[in-house]
């Protein structure tokens, strides 16, 4: 077991005598050079929305996803990016801020993802305008400072993907996370760097725009470890 009694009941004692923890934890941690690995992808697991309810056991399958080499990073709301900084896990990783994992613009916002030091922010787009305003705000803004904006899209026609494209003021900093079920007819409306929500087949990974894909929680089920393995030699094998 990575997240042994000992572990747990220290995180849980700095989460109750120790808020500076969390600022201290953001300040040390080692950044990696670059986004994408040595061979041009990018693999992330993601933990933004969706994660359930037992959080030791959600931390103990992030871990044990994240101490394999293959994976590059990390999506999450603060609280499980501060637990896993906490753990010493995100170190040479790569860390993407959720902005909206839930209804409006709750999560990080442009300038703290800057103060902390992560590397992009991820936003969830959906139809309503003021979700499209405030995504193209975020896409600006984090353009701005030269982070990362990557657009989810829960569904994706390529109306949708070319809207998402089109957000903020430069698409220069703009990735899309789209549903690994996406066809490659959408995928050719764009020209921005994908990444694919779960394990597509390996003819979807090998498209050119797509860099890599993205595993939540319950795609890594009950042995995080073996999963993470196989979703690796796909992606490998594609690229």
């Amino acid at each position: 077991m990575i997240l042994t009694d000992e572990r747990w009941q220290k995180l849980l004692a700095v989460r109750a005598t120790n808020p500076g923890a969390v600022r201290q934890a953001y300040a040390t941690r080692k950044r990696r050079p670059q986004l994408l690995s040595d061979q041009g992808t990018l693999f992330l697991i993601a933990a933004d929305h969706g994660a359930g309810d037992d959080r030791r056991a959600l931390l103990e399958r992030l871990l044990v996803a994240l101490a394999d080499p293959a994976v590059d990073g990390v999506i999450g709301t603060p609280d499980i990016v501060e637990e896993l900084l906490l753990l010493g896990a995100l170190h040479d990783k790569v860390v993407f801020g959720s902005m909206n994992p839930g209804d409006g613009f709750t999560g990080y916002d442009a300038r703290t993802l800057v103060d902390c030091g992560l590397d992009g922010g991820k936003l969830r787009l959906a139809g309503a305008a003021p979700n499209l305003q405030a995504c193209a705000d975020a896409v600006t803004e984090l353009a701005a400072y030269g982070l990362v904006a990557m657009i989810e899209l829960p569904e994706a026609p390529a109306r949708a993907v070319t809207v998402a494209a089109g957000l903020g003021t430069t698409s220069a900093h703009t990735w899309l996370k789209l549903p690994s079920t996406i066809s490659a007819a959408v995928l050719g409306a764009t020209t921005l760097p994908v990444v694919l929500d779960g394990v597509p087949p390996d003819r979807m990974l090998s498209h050119p725009v797509v860099r890599g894909l993205v595993m939540g929680p319950t795609q890594l089920g009950g042995n995080a470890e073996a999963a993470v393995e196989a979703a690796a030699k796909i992606l490998e094998a594609a690229k």
